[in-house]
């Protein structure tokens, strides 16, 4: 997901000319109250090996990006100019994992220096950064085969898209139609291998109704073609293995809760209730924490309640009598109104991503520049932006479970053959890869023993 390239710009101009910014000896990153000093030191320059060896721990890194996300935050130009400066010389973005994790939180924190407005130093410095090299900060457009490719690396989705379709296959089994609402941050990546195990079903394939949110919004990965031309390869290959579909894509967007697919399925919902016969699966892969937390009055087609949008999606999904519900999200919390501790929390996840590719991305490869900066675009959301801009809003796990329980949907136990299947696609990657049962038989997938992603299946109660 994000990856930079460039070489960083000389340090940011002394305070005053006649001085020049140093780390003196004495400076401990740890104690938030020390700050660096402007001014000479006699017989002390320190080298940027130097500040890496020193300074260059993952603690220590992380400790430096919060006090400077407090000092921007509190317009304090001093201390923040000379943190940025000895992040620059430990951070380099062509380093190890943690150096250049920490490069792409020092590139938001400048980014949000500059969009802030609260310093004209540091907007000067920020724009000096960010004109550097524009290729760093774009996104790589792919293209289905691209795409394909790109998320078999690794499991990261991978096992959402394993322990998602065992799901739905035990829970439509011996239905002649299966209706699948896809929710997914992938473009329907997950739907060609359901539909070839769909084909093997013994009793006949189903008449298959996929619909998908024609999102309004970019978010990475992002595709090189319209839905309407993936509805149309996703059709031709569903006929390649002898399974009619049919394919519908319902402009809507996360933004409002998805207001306008909830129409759509409701309308839809009156000619399935007649039917008898058909089963809808909601399978939500990544993309339910674009839809806003925050707890405020709403004003929707389906509900207008004083809640959160998450809150009224899923129970107007719950409303739609769903056959089975799927939801697939990264195991995090970046929801914290507080730009520190939401910094934390992303520091403390993120350096999973930049931990597992060197088991499977070479460096310099197109691949590995694309899935790195698929990372450094999180990151800048979650550390530079706030409002209505700010989208990255994962939360734990355990949120959605609670979520879910109050929206009136019950937990549904992944099958040993399903768990066998997801560990079977485990072994085909890196030996860091684990996965774990928590309550209720919920799967989550972990990396060096750290939560990754998980997956959860629900049925009405």
């Amino acid at each position: 997901m994000m990856q930079f390239t460039e070489t960083f710009p000389p340090p940011p101009p002394p305070l005053h000319q006649s001085s020049v910014i140093t780390t003196p000896p004495s400076f401990n990153p740890m104690n938030k109250n020390q700050v660096l000093r402007v001014g000479s030191w006699p017989g002390y320059f320190p080298t940027s090996k130097s500040l890496q060896g020193r300074l260059g721990d993952a603690n220590c890194m992380e400790q430096l990006l919060v006090h400077c996300a407090t000092a921007i935050e509190t317009n304090d130009a001093t201390l923040a100019q000379q943190i940025l400066w000895v992040l620059n010389n430990i951070a380099p973005p062509d380093g190890d994992s943690n150096q250049r994790l920490t490069c792409g939180f020092l590139r938001a924190l400048i980014s949000r220096a500059a969009m802030s407005g609260n310093c004209k130093l540091l907007s000067a410095v920020a724009n000096v950064h960010a004109y550097a090299d524009p290729t760093t900060t774009s996104t790589h457009r792919f293209s289905i085969i691209e795409l394909a490719s790109f998320v078999d690396l690794t499991p990261w989705h991978r096992f959402g898209f394993t322990a998602a379709n065992a799901a739905v296959l035990e829970a439509v089994e011996g239905y002649p139609v299966v209706h699948i609402v896809d929710l997914s941050l992938t473009h329907c990546m997950q739907i060609p291998t359901l539909i070839d195990a769909i084909a093997a079903r013994l009793d006949g394939p189903p008449l298959v109704k996929l619909t998908v949110a024609g999102a309004m919004e970019d978010f990475p990965p992002m595709l090189d073609l319209s839905y309407e031309e993936l509805g149309t390869k996703l059709v031709n290959f569903a006929r390649s293995r002898n399974v009619a579909m049919e394919f519908r894509v319902v402009p809507s967007t996360s933004s409002n809760g998805f207001s306008s697919l909830i129409d759509q399925l409701r309308l839809q919902q009156l000619r399935r209730a007649e039917n008898g016969r058909e089963a809808l699966v909601i399978n939500c892969h990544m993309m339910l924490h674009y839809i806003p937390e925050e707890e405020e009055e709403q004003t929707l087609t389906y509900e207008t309640t004083a809640a959160s949008l998450r809150t009224m999606f899923l129970k107007a999904v719950r409303g739609l009598d769903p056959t089975v519900v799927v939801l697939v999200d990264e195991d995090a919390d970046f929801t914290s109104g507080n730009l520190a501790n939401r910094l934390r929390s992303a520091y403390n996840y993120l350096w999973i991503p930049y931990d597992t590719v060197d088991t499977f991305l070479p460096r310099g490869s197109k691949q590995r520049q694309w899935y790195e900066a698929d990372i450094c675009w999180k990151i800048e959301n979650v550390v530079s932006h706030e409002g209505n801009r700010r989208v990255e809003r994962l939360e734990p796990k355990s949120k959605w479970v609670r979520r879910m329980r109050n929206a009136g949907f019950g937990g549904v136990a992944y099958s040993e053959e399903a768990i066998a299947e997801v560990k079977n696609m485990l072994d085909e990657h890196a030996a860091g890869w684990g996965l774990k049962r928590e309550e209720e038989d919920h799967l989550v997938l972990t990396w060096k023993g750290h939560n990754v992603v998980f997956a959860t299946a629900w049925i009405p109660i």
